[in-house]
């Protein structure tokens, strides 16, 4: 896996050890950055949150394009390794925030996020059932989008947020979301 744009732009990252964790595809990043570039226009001075985050692929991406703070939220030990391992290779440290617990056991945000990036176990439910629930407790900004990645046959259908696009990548459907109203 590479970082495709941005500061650490061609630069290697690693993916965890073992099946547990299933990498987003170089290409399927490439076409979720694609997306939401047109959308936002730049990513500098955002606060990012990389949840289900695995490898730390997406958070990274946008912290290499400019992205102010990502934090990182993971629970399975080879995940965490490797994204640790990530972050000290691109010496993102002072950027980043690794937390070691489940998505859907997070408190109350300090803070909203200007970007949420999901990545899931594929037919878990667990991005729905993660967004309803950081919409309830101060994650979102009012302008924050919000992108899950699951599998082709999974639907996304989450009371209070739209979908601004919808886009297969060989296994993989991209969503991306935004709050109404």
């Amino acid at each position: 896996m590479r970082i495709i744009a941005g500061q650490w732009r061609g630069r290697t990252i690693t993916a965890p050890k073992g099946d547990a964790t299933r990498p987003t595809a170089d290409r399927t990043r490439e076409a979720l950055f694609s997306m939401l570039t047109s959308r936002l226009g730049s990513f500098e001075g955002l606060r990012v949150a990389d949840l289900f985050a695995g490898s730390g692929a997406l958070g990274l991406e946008a912290l290499s394009r400019g992205a102010a703070h990502c934090l990182f939220v993971e629970q399975d030990r080879a995940a965490l390794d490797a994204l640790r391992a990530n972050i000290t290779h691109l010496g993102a440290g002072a950027q980043s925030d690794v937390r070691q617990q489940s998505v859907l056991n997070l408190p109350h945000a300090a803070q909203p996020y200007d970007l949420i990036m999901m990545d899931p176990p594929y037919e878990s439910g667990a991005g729905a059932v993660a967004l309803d629930k950081l919409n309830r407790i101060g994650w979102i900004a009012p302008h924050c989008w919000v992108s899950i990645e699951t599998s082709k046959k999974e639907a996304i259908d989450i009371a209070g947020f739209d979908a601004d696009a919808v886009r297969d990548h060989g296994k993989a459907r991209l969503h991306l979301l935004r709050r109404v109203g």
